[in-house]
C-alpha cells in the first residue's frame, strides 16, 4: 500500500505541474503583421509543450484586437506599439482592463539607411558619409535614372504616414534640390529596390523600419539624424513648409493581457513578464522565414531550437526541458 501510495503521489504531482493556469484556450491578438506572428507562435509553442495549455489565435487588424483584450475577449497581445496606439490603449489601461507584462523589444526602428559596404571597408565608395546632411555630397552615387542631375531617395510606401514624414525630411533638410523623392507603390517593391541593389552592390539610400526581414537579411547603416524632438517631428506631418527636421523616436513594443486573465494565469503571466527580445532577434527571424519560405511557426521552431541560452531563462528548468523534448 505504501508503494502504491508514493507511485499515485508522483503520477499525481506530475500531472498537476503539467496542467495549465486555465481550463479553456489562451487567446492570442493576431496582429496583421509577421513580427506579431513569430512572437505569437514561440508564445503558443511554450504554453503547449511547457505548460499543457491550449491556445488559440483571433486574428484581425490593431484597433479592434485591442478593444478585444480590454473586452476580455483576447487574453494576450504579444506586440503593442504603445506610440501607435496611444488612445485605445491607454483608455484600457485608465479603465484597468489591460495591464503591461514587460517590453517585448525595446528598439524599433525608423530611418535612412545605405548599405554597409557603401560606407565602411576598404573598397567603401562613400566613406565619409554617416548623417543625413553629408547625403548632398554624395548625390552622384545614388544618380535617378529619370533625373540624372539628381540623386534617388527611395522614400517609404506612397500613402503611408512615413511617406509623409519622409517628404517633409527631405524640404527640413534641403535635399529636395538634390535629390528626387521616389515613392514605391508597395512595400514590395521597396524591398525588391534594395534587394536589387545588394545583390549588384550598388549604391542606395532608402527609408526602412525595423524589425523587418530586410534589416534582418541586409546589411544596413542607418544614417545619423538630429535627436528625436517630439514637437519637431510632430510638425513634420502638419506643416507645408518644414525648416527643422528631426529622428524618428525609438519605439517599445510591450506585451500587453487583460487584466481578469492576467489574475487568473499566474504561471503564464510569470512567463510572459520575462519574456524579452530585441530588434536584431525578430529581424533575423523574420529573415528566416523570407529566405525559407516558413511559416511563423517554423521561425519559432528555429529559434526554440538554436536560442535555448536565451528563451531557457523565461521558465524553470523542467518547462524548457519539455520544450526542448516537443521541438521537431
Amino acid at each position: 500500500m505504501r508503494i502504491l501510495f508514493i507511485v499515485l503521489t508522483m503520477v499525481i504531482a506530475a500531472g498537476s505541474a503539467l496542467a495549465c493556469d486555465v481550463g479553456r484556450p489562451v487567446v492570442f491578438a493576431g496582429m496583421d503583421w509577421q513580427s506579431n506572428a513569430f512572437h505569437t507562435a514561440v508564445a503558443q509553442k511554450v504554453l503547449e509543450a511547457g505548460y499543457n495549455c491550449k491556445t488559440d489565435v483571433l486574428p484581425g487588424t490593431t484597433i479592434p484586437l485591442l478593444q478585444g483584450v480590454a473586452q476580455g475577449d483576447i487574453d494576450v497581445v504579444m506586440e503593442v506599439w504603445k506610440d501607435n496606439v496611444t488612445e485605445v490603449w491607454n483608455r484600457g489601461l485608465r479603465r484597468g482592463q489591460v495591464v503591461e507584462l514587460g517590453t517585448n523589444f525595446p528598439d524599433a526602428v525608423q530611418g535612412w539607411y545605405v548599405p554597409r559596404y557603401l560606407v565602411e571597408g576598404s573598397d567603401a565608395l562613400a566613406p565619409g558619409l554617416k548623417a543625413v546632411s553629408d547625403l548632398p555630397v554624395y548625390k552622384a552615387l545614388f544618380v535617378d535614372p529619370e533625373e540624372p542631375q539628381k540623386g534617388r531617395f527611395y522614400n517609404c510606401i506612397a500613402g503611408w504616414n512615413c511617406e509623409v514624414i519622409n517628404s517633409a525630411k527631405l524640404k527640413a533638410y534641403g535635399l529636395d534640390d538634390y535629390f528626387t523623392n521616389f515613392r514605391p507603390g508597395t512595400g514590395a517593391a521597396l524591398a525588391a529596390a534594395i534587394a536589387s541593389a545588394f545583390i549588384r552592390e550598388k549604391p542606395i539610400v532608402t527609408y526602412y523600419w525595423g524589425p523587418t526581414w530586410v534589416l534582418g537579411k541586409y546589411d544596413m547603416v542607418m544614417l545619423d539624424e538630429p535627436p528625436y524632438e517630439a514637437e519637431v517631428f510632430t510638425a513634420l506631418a502638419t506643416s507645408d513648409y518644414p525648416v527643422r527636421a528631426t529622428a524618428y523616436p525609438v519605439v517599445e513594443v510591450v506585451i500587453g493581457a487583460n487584466r481578469r486573465f492576467a489574475e487568473q494565469a499566474p504561471t503564464i503571466i510569470a512567463f510572459l513578464k520575462r519574456y524579452e527580445t530585441d530588434a536584431a532577434l525578430v529581424s533575423d527571424a523574420l529573415a528566416y522565414m523570407e529566405e525559407t519560405a516558413g511559416t511563423a511557426e517554423d521561425a519559432a521552431d528555429h529559434f526554440l531550437s538554436t536560442r535555448f541560452d536565451l528563451w531557457s531563462s523565461w521558465v524553470d528548468e523542467p518547462t524548457a526541458s519539455r520544450i526542448r523534448e516537443s521541438l521537431p
